[in-house]
C-alpha cells in the first residue's frame, strides 16, 4: 500500500557521515520554467640513428614529469563521463591525453553528451579516436605508439579488458588503471563497503582486477558507484527532476531510509589523476572511488526538491505488494549500498568536493535549460504504484 510522507515523520532525514553543508532558482509556476572544465651531453662516438620505428608515433611525454596517458572510454552508461573529465583534469595539469572511444565518430551516440563535448578535449590539446579496444594499436595509430599510463574505463570483464591490458603491458606502458565498479561488493550488515570487502568471486570486474594484478607491477582499480555531473548521459538526479517539475508523487520503495552514495564526477577523475601523478603511492590498490558522504533516498528528494524551487512529495511503497520490479521502477538498488573512500584518503591525500545540494542546483539549472522538463512523458509504472 503506498503511503504520503505526510503521514510518516522523519521520512525525509538525510544521513551525514561527514561534514559539509544559494543561487537563483528557475520557476516552476511560469508557463515555461525553462526559459527562466640537461639533455645528456654528447658522447664523442654517436651511435647509429635508431630505424624510423616510432619516432612519429611515440607519444610518450618529453617534459619531465609530464606522462603521455590513454584513456580507452565506454560509449555508453555512466562510466563514459569519468573519461572525459579525466582528461580534463590531465590536460590541465600539462599531461597528454589520447582518449580511445569504442565504435565509430559518425555513430549517434556521439551526438550526445559526454561525446558531443569533445570539442573542449581537443582545444586542450587531447588527440579524440575512435576504433575497436580488442585492437588497441591499430585505434591508436599502428604499433608503434607508446604510453606512460593506460587506463581502462570501457571493460566489464576480462575478454573486454585483456586485449588492452595485454597491449599496453608489450607497448611497455608503466602503469595500468582499470576502473571497475563498487556493485561488486558482496551485500553486508557491516557498512559501509571498505577496500578489503569481500566481492562476488562470479563478478567480471573481478576477474579483471586479478588478471592486471599478475600482468603490471604497477596497477590500480578504482570502484565507481552512483555518479552526477554536467556531462553524464545516464540518468540519476534526472529521474526525480522528471516528477519533481511535474508536480507528481515520487514512490520510493520501503521507508526512504535506505543510503545510498552519489559522487560528483569531478571527484571520480580527481581521483584517478592523484593515482596518474604519483604511481608509487597507487601501485597494486584497490580504490573506492566515491564520495565521504551518504544520503538516503528521503534525502535526495528533498534536495532535489529544493535545487528545483519545489516541495517534495514522497509516496512509498511495498514493490512485491504493488507487483512491480523496483530495479525497473527506481534508478537505485533498494537496499543500503555506500562505499567509503579509505584507501585513497591514506594512500593519495585525495579529499572528496562533492557538495550534494549545492551540486544538484547546478544539475537542476542544466536540467531546466535541455527542455527535457517540458517534453511529454510516461509514468506508467509510477501511476501503477500510486493506484495501488
Amino acid at each position: 500500500m503506498a503511503l504520503s510522507s505526510t503521514t510518516a515523520t522523519a521520512a525525509a532525514a538525510s544521513f551525514v557521515s561527514g561534514h559539509r553543508g544559494g543561487c537563483s532558482r528557475p520557476s516552476l509556476s511560469s508557463p515555461s520554467f525553462v526559459s527562466a572544465f640537461p639533455r645528456a651531453v654528447a658522447a664523442r662516438t654517436r651511435a647509429p640513428p635508431a630505424p624510423a620505428r616510432s619516432a612519429a608515433m611515440t607519444v610518450r611525454a618529453q617534459a619531465a614529469g609530464k606522462k603521455s596517458v590513454l584513456i580507452v572510454n565506454t560509449n555508453s552508461g555512466g562510466h563514459a563521463v569519468i573519461g572525459f573529465y579525466l582528461a580534463k583534469d590531465l590536460l590541465a595539469a600539462g599531461h597528454s591525453v589520447t582518449v580511445l572511444t569504442v565504435g565509430d565518430a559518425a555513430s549517434d551516440k556521439m551526438n550526445k553528451p559526454p561525446f558531443s563535448r569533445f570539442s573542449e578535449l581537443t582545444s586542450a590539446g587531447a588527440r579524440t579516436v575512435w576504433g575497436d579496444p580488442s585492437d588497441v594499436g591499430a585505434a591508436v595509430g599502428g604499433g608503434g605508439a607508446a604510453f606512460d599510463v593506460v587506463v581502462d574505463n570501457n571493460g566489464k570483464d576480462l575478454d573486454a579488458v585483456k586485449p588492452v591490458a595485454d597491449w599496453a603491458k608489450a607497448a611497455g606502458a608503466g602503469q595500468f588503471l582499470f576502473v571497475s565498479s563498487a556493485g561488486i561488493y558482496t551485500p553486508t550488515d557491516e557498512l559501509p563497503h571498505v577496500e578489503g570487502d569481500a566481492v562476488k568471486e562470479s563478478a567480471g570486474h573481478v576477474g579483471v582486477e586479478k588478471y592486471i594484478a599478475g600482468e603490471f607491477g604497477n596497477w590500480a582499480s578504482f570502484r565507481p558507484q552512483y555518479m552526477i555531473g554536467s556531462g553524464n548521459n545516464k540518468d540519476c538526479e534526472e529521474w526525480f527532476f522528471d516528477r519533481i517539475v511535474r508536480g507528481r508523487a515520487v514512490p520510493i520503495p520501503g521507508s526512504g531510509m535506505q543510503l545510498t552514495n552519489i559522487t560528483h564526477v569531478r571527484d571520480l577523475a580527481s581521483m584517478l589523476a592523484l593515482a596518474v601523478e604519483n604511481p608509487g603511492a597507487a601501485a597494486g590498490k584497490i580504490f573506492n572511488c566515491v564520495s565521504d558522504r551518504a544520503v538516503t533516498f528521503n534525502g535526495l528528494v528533498k534536495m532535489c526538491a529544493a535545487a528545483a524551487g519545489a516541495e517534495p512529495n514522497i509516496v512509498y511503497y511495498d514493490p512485491a505488494a504493488v507487483g512491480v520490479d523496483a530495479k525497473k521502477a527506481f534508478p537505485f538498488r533498494n537496499m543500503h549500498f555506500y562505499a567509503e573512500p579509505r584507501a585513497a584518503k591514506e594512500a593519495l591525500g585525495w579529499t572528496s568536493t562533492t557538495n550534494l545540494p549545492e551540486d544538484l542546483k547546478e544539475r537542476f539549472a542544466e536540467y531546466a535549460s535541455s527542455g527535457r522538463g517540458e517534453k511529454e512523458m510516461s509514468f506508467d509504472l509510477d501511476d501503477k504504484i500510486l493506484s495501488a
